[in-house]
Order: structure tokens, then sequence, then C-alpha cells
């Protein structure tokens, strides 16, 4: 019994939801504790982060949080990407990859473009602008959970959805590189993050398989890299994640037999619950909003992003859905329909998890933040929306086939 609410809990995301929960509570009962123990110092660095121009920064529970060990969880989207990009993974043929790849980019650009449209409406535009990208977010982990619970485990719409969501995330991760640098640009300082992939393929000579030394010497040397380089430190470990050992690889050099599925597959299995651990801090530290009837101007922000999840994902995904099959003859994939995709729209458009990471990269702390912040933890509405939606659109749920993997992916 203990086991199986354990299991539920590491495999429900319930340790982000309790983080984020306590984290409002927390910061509307007692909001000076709250960042007094989000920026608890820790460590004094002269030459890690965006303020090492400045004269070196406090590493604190924040930073921490945020900027280190949130590294392992882009490193679990990026390890994800990459798999289904390798032979056998389902981003691997342009066939099956290109509409739910279209979409994607379509259920990224609507809630984007409805962002600066409404921003410019209210006559906001230079003042938010940044936040364009904090509604283009989908969060796999509870987007494929209530998709399980909408189509059934055996719907086509729940692999598109996860393939949508794949991608979202791969995109996402170039928009916070390219868009969001954290202070002045030193891009020469990446020359650390080619070494640690240099130091990956020494790791692979001596036959090493546990990714734990791929972590401790590639991985802390290429999240310096991103850190002295002005980009965001939390991607810092991407660059090795195609690095890692991998059964797949083997099968474009069948040289490299020292590795094993189970080799392969240690990465996300040994750090699954780590992550989740990470996501309920990250949760703890960043989900505090004050919950007070908001001013015209932050109600006008947290609409902006609950619009654009809301509204934007499922027409972007929609629209392009359309123009991919209509005019680019592309195929929705066996037993789809339109009225699928409608609904698996709206699901898409639970943001939580990295739209509060892009939210809190965006806006500097203050009342703009802490509304965008609002705006995606109310995109978690869109899993009740979805919910409905199903039963208006008449989805029929289909059971999983017996042997199917059960386990809701992380990132």
């Amino acid at each position: 019994m203990i086991r199986r609410i354990i299991n539920f809990i590491f495999d429900n995301s319930v340790l982000l939801i309790a983080g984020a929960v306590a984290a409002l509570v927390w910061d509307n009962v007692d909001p000076a504790s709250y960042k007094h123990a989000m920026h608890l110092p820790l460590l004094l660095t002269s030459h890690i982060g965006a303020q090492a121009a400045a004269g070196g920064r406090v590493i604190d529970l924040h930073f921490l949080v945020s900027d280190i060990l949130m590294a392992l969880f882009f490193a679990m989207a990026g390890r994800e990407v990459w798999d289904a990009m390798l032979p056998g993974g389902a981003l691997n043929s342009p066939r099956k990859a290109a509409t739910p790849i279209l979409c994607a980019a379509g259920g990224m650009i609507m809630p984007a473009t409805l962002f600066i449209i409404g921003a410019a409406c209210f006559g906001r535009l230079e003042e938010l602008y940044k936040g364009w990208a904090v509604p283009t977010a989908t969060d796999i982990a509870f987007s494929y959970m209530i998709a399980r619970i909408v189509f059934g485990g055996g719907h086509p719409a729940v692999k598109f959805l996860l393939l949508l969501a794949i991608v979202d995330d791969a995109l996402g991760l170039i928009i916070l590189a390219v868009f969001y640098p954290q202070g002045t640009l030193a891009l020469a300082w990446l020359l650390l993050s080619v070494g640690a992939m240099a130091l990956c393929v020494v790791l692979w000579m001596f036959r090493i398989r546990n990714f734990v030394w791929y972590l401790l010497g590639p991985g802390v040397l290429s999240w310096l890299g991103f850190a002295l380089s002005g980009l965001h430190p939390a991607l810092g470990l991407l660059p090795i994640v195609p690095m890692l050992p991998n059964a797949r690889r083997q099968r474009i050099h069948p040289g490299w037999n020292f590795v094993s599925p189970a080799d392969s597959e240690q990465f996300e299995q040994q750090l699954k619950r780590p992550v989740e651990v990470i996501l309920g801090l990250f949760g703890l530290f960043n989900a505090g909003v004050i919950l007070a009837i908001p001013s015209s101007q932050e109600a006008t922000v947290a609409v902006l992003v609950l619009g654009g999840l809301m509204v934007g994902k499922p027409l972007g995904i929609f629209l392009t859905a359309l123009v991919g099959t209509k005019l680019l003859r592309l195929e929705l994939g066996t037993g789809l329909t339109y009225r699928d995709l409608i609904v698996a729209g709206c699901v898409a458009g639970i943001g939580f998890t990295v739209a509060l990471f892009v939210a809190t990269v965006a806006f500097k702390a203050g009342s703009v933040q802490d509304a965008a912040k609002l705006g995606a933890l109310l995109s978690f509405l869109a899993a009740p929306v979805g919910v409905v939606m199903g039963r208006l659109m008449g989805v029929k749920k289909v059971a999983a086939a017996a042997d199917e993997a059960k386990e809701v992916p992380l990132a």
C-alpha cells in the first residue's frame, strides 16, 4: 500500500503540485519569510553566472534550484528529444514526425502572437514583449497524464500529443538559449561545453557506462561553460545529452557494443525520482504569488498568459493541422480526427512547469513576474477544459494494450 502511494506521488508529479501549493500558502501567509528562505545565501562566488562581470554573486536557494538542479530536468527533456530522433525513435521518420512538428510550431507561434497583439492592444508592448514565450510551453507530464484520462491509454491522440510536446520541449530549449540569455554574452566560454563533449568521447574510449561520471565530469564542465557565457545555466547539460551512452546509437555505430539497453535507460530510471523532488523544490521557490485582487495592469499580464495557453494553443494546433493536411498533403495519423486534435490542443494548454520557468527569466521579480506566474499556474484549468471538451466532442476512450508501458514521461 505504501509503495503504491509512493509510486502515485512520483508518477503523477504530485511533488510539483504540492510545492506550488505550499509556495502559494507560504507567500500569502508570511511573504517576508518566504522571500528570506528563497534568497538564503549558501555561497559567494566571483565567477559564476550572469553577475560575474559585476564582481560576483551570492548562490542562494533559488539559484541552486532554478539554475543548478533544474539542469537535470532540462537534461531529461533533452534526452527524450534526442532519443526520439535516433533510429527507431518516433521523430526519426520525416513522414511520422511532419504533422506533430508542424502542430507544435503552430501551437507555439499562435500563443506568442496573441500575447504580443494583446500587449499592443493594452498599450504595454514595450513593457511586456519579453513575456511572449511564457504561453508557448506545454508541460509534458501533466498533458500526457490528462490525455490518458480523456482518450484512454491506447488512443492515437495520446502518442500524437506526446510527440507534439517533445517537439515543443525542443523548440522551448532553443527559445530559452537564444532569447533569454542571462547577462552579457561571452560565447567564447562555450568552448568549455565543447571540451565537455570531447571528454565524453574519452569516457566512451574507456568503456565507462555509468552516466554519473558523465554528469560529474563533462556535465559540470558544460554547465560552467553556459554559466560563464551568459546563457541560462539550467540548459548547461544539453550539450552532453547526445553523448551519453545509448543503445540506439549502436545502430549507427555497431562498434559501440559496450552499451546495453539497460545502460541506455539508467539515466532516466535513476534520475526520475530525484528530478521529481527537484521539481517539487522548483514549485516551492518559484510559484509564490500574492493572491490578492489584482490591479488592472497585473490582471492584464495574467490574462495574456492564460489566454495564450488556453486559446492560442488549441487554435494554433488545429489551424496548422488543417494547413498540413489540406495544403501540404500531410497525414494526421491512423485513427486521428480533427475533433481529437481540438481536444488534444486544449490539453496541451497546460503550461505549468516550463511556463513558470520562462516567467521567472522573462521578467524581473515584481508584480509583472507574479502576474505571469499566476497565469502559468492557472493554465492547469486546461485539464478540466480538456475533459469537458472530450465529452462534448464525443471522444471515445481506447484502452491501452496489456503490454503498453504505463510510466508517465517526466519532462
